[in-house]
């Protein structure tokens, strides 16, 4: 498979998943385990490294952003005690997400090179969707994201860091129900968040790469990129119309199929 057609397919995958709750940094890393370059699975190439996935997730948030413009436009009112609540909140849910997980790299935390952790993750998650909407039937959510929320949203990334399959988006729009948070709320906030934290991740792996004078393939690291950048747009559209009317079931049932799917997968190419 080409390099060109394996970049689109990435750019595919992470612009669709990046803010649906399905984990795009699992689906991405699932996908490098199954294709192959001239034999080899592209995830012992350069398609398969943290620099790869760091750059296209800074596309994919970046040209989604002028969807919340009605949010942005609220910064030339910071001076307004609610809109300037709100992006300090911003500011702490991302200020404990980056401590954390700079913390967690330093100690080593590393990707899994089996598919079994992010299955695990995968379904776990399906689970707590599903039962978390049931148990929220018939109660009433709150508009508001409170500073105590705005710590469960930083802690809920560092979820995300640590197991690969959980999804960013999907473990802060999860708590933040769980705790009282309406649909529409959470998954604003869970997007706005994710612009600093993949943008300065994305950042760092890039900058951390030119310094050890690592090998990147710059063609189809930018084709993936727009590739993402444009696919996220169609698919934070979609999301954002969704979650006026349904609740997040399906996503929780999709988890769950694939989980399962994964781990079956896994325990029969298994050597017995």
């Amino acid at each position: 498979m080409s390099h060109w057609l394996i970049a689109v397919i990435l750019g595919l995958i992470e612009g669709i998943t990046e803010f649906i709750p399905v984990s795009s940094t699992g689906h991405l890393l699932l996908a490098e385990q199954f294709l192959s370059i001239d034999g080899q699975p592209i995830h012992q190439t350069f398609f398969g490294s943290e620099i790869f996935n760091a750059v296209i997730q800074c596309g994919a948030v970046l040209a989604a952003l002028p969807l919340f413009s009605s949010r942005l436009a609220t910064l030339k009112r910071w001076r307004e005690p609610p809109h300037r609540d709100y992006f300090l909140k911003l500011l702490l849910a991302f200020t404990i997400t980056a401590v954390g997980a700079l913390t967690m790299k330093k100690l080593g935390l590393a990707l899994p090179d089996t598919s079994a952790p992010i299955a695990l993750a995968l379904l776990i998650g399906g689970v707590l969707f599903v039962g978390g909407e049931f148990w929220l039937r018939g109660r009433t959510a709150v508009t508001e994201v409170s500073w105590k929320l705005a710590v469960v949203f930083g802690l809920a990334q560092l979820v995300a860091v640590a197991f690969p399959g959980t999804s960013r988006s999907g473990s802060t729009i999860l708590f933040a129900l769980l705790l009282g948070l309406g649909r529409g709320p959470a998954t604003e906030f869970s997007f706005l968040l994710g612009v600093p934290t993949l943008c300065a991740a994305g950042a760092k792996t890039m900058l951390d790469a030119l310094k050890n004078e690592e090998v990147i393939l710059w063609q189809p690291l930018i084709i993936a990129t727009v590739v993402a950048a444009v696919a996220s747009v169609f698919a934070v559209r979609w999301l954002l119309r969704y979650v006026q009317s349904h609740t997040f079931t399906g996503f929780g049932i999709y988890r769950i199929a694939l989980g399962l799917a994964l781990l079956l997968f896994a325990h029969q190419a298994a050597p017995h």
